[in-house]
């Protein structure tokens, strides 16, 4: 069924995104991925094409466009594209909304030109080596001196860690216990006792940097907290619905590309002196993932425009997230499966998204966090 969410300007967009992956992404993927990190170049190239701080105020080199579904076709394309490595989701559907949010005018006009042109790049620092989601559990500390804050602490699996310029850091700058006493301070490239560890070595996405911050006494302005002092608790739980609404987006459409490979392959390759596609079983195989994916699609939809109104719940996001992306894992899995030998083949692309999409049912919140917060709602 024709989809119904996306007006000409948005179909517009989505060639523009198209040519961009093909000039600046793609011909270069296979090498970010040799290196573990994507070049800054493409960044910048990013910022030039219109694709950083797509909601930002145009005063500051944004877009001036609130409207989701332009992140929604961004997510889509390089979802299908197969482009982890880029992590530019990150920068605008998570980091952004922090910026636009909280931030004072003049941190805005610190931090957002920069931010939009892609010669400054942002990371958020929540897990900790021995927290995981447990927010409660977090041990990285903030004390007040004054005039600036010293921060002292580690974290874990950070995306765009090694590159990042701006690192949002959840830290407790009250002993209080529990999710209480938690804030955000924004830790910049080049402050004295900040330190970057190992770039971690994934089974996937290889070219996206994800690294070990360590904060050892570090000085914090106090011009650099972001929202109120104690709040981050809130303030991240206000915009977690569209960091898993994004995991969503991008699992319905590598599923949807997945699905569409895997179709040409089986009608093609032949076993028995016939296509693949003459059995019987391979054809209620397809039949399968083709009604999951359309089914999904139509809520992924729904939750898509909902969110561009600013009508999206935390609870429907957390039910699009657990349950595209374990969509996602099936649907790869199965696809893998009817390419046979070819499919565990890394040059393959049902390979590549095999390894790469294995976390979608992880970071952003695991499927079971995501089905307690369901669960909590309806039990309430």
């Amino acid at each position: 069924m024709p989809r119904q969410i996306f007006t000409e300007d948005h179909d517009a967009f989505r060639e523009s995104v198209r040519t961009f992956l093909a000039k600046e992404v793609l011909p270069h993927h296979d090498q970010w991925e040799k290196d573990g990190i994507v070049s800054r170049d493409a960044w910048l190239a990013a910022g030039r094409q219109g694709l950083l701080g797509m909601a930002m105020p145009q005063e500051y080199g944004g877009g001036g466009e609130p409207d989701y579904r332009y992140s929604a076709v961004l997510v889509e394309e390089f979802a299908t594209a197969g482009a982890s490595g880029l992590f530019l989701s990150l920068h605008n559907d998570i980091i952004g909304p922090y910026l636009l949010s909280l931030a004072t005018e003049e941190q805005k006009r610190r931090w957002l030109p920069g931010f939009c042109s892609g010669e400054t790049i942002t990371a958020i620092a929540m897990t900790e080596p021995g927290a995981g989601s447990d927010l409660q559990a977090i041990r990285t500390t903030a004390e007040d001196r004054g005039d600036h804050w010293v921060l002292n602490g580690a974290k874990t699996f950070i995306s765009n860690g090694i590159l990042a310029d701006l690192v949002v850091v959840v830290a407790r700058t009250s002993p209080e216990g529990g999710a209480k006493g938690l804030s955000l301070l924004v830790v910049e490239r080049g402050a004295e006792g900040f330190e970057r560890g190992r770039n971690l070595d994934k089974i996937g996405q290889k070219a996206q940097d994800t690294a070990e911050l360590f904060f050892d006494d570090v000085v914090v302005p106090k011009e650099n907290l972001l929202g109120e002092l104690n709040g981050a608790f809130l303030h991240l739980m206000t915009h977690l619905a569209q960091e898993r609404i994004g995991i969503a987006v991008a699992a319905v459409a590598t599923a949807e590309h997945l699905l569409e490979i895997t179709k040409k392959y089986v009608k093609e390759r032949e076993a028995f002196g016939r296509p693949l596609a003459k059995l019987q079983h391979i054809r209620f195989e397809i039949a399968e993932m083709a009604t999951e994916i359309a089914v999904t699609r139509s809520f992924m939809d729904r939750c898509i425009a909902e969110h561009s109104a600013g009508g999206l719940d935390a609870v429907h996001a957390s039910m699009a997230k657990w349950w595209a992306t374990e969509l996602q894992k099936r649907v790869t899995d199965r696809c893998l499966q009817l390419h046979g030998g070819y499919g565990y083949m890394a040059e393959f692309p049902v390979a590549k998204a095999f390894v790469d999409g294995r976390i979608q049912t992880i970071y952003g919140g695991t499927t079971e966090i995501m089905k307690e917060i369901i669960g909590r709602s309806l039990l309430a």
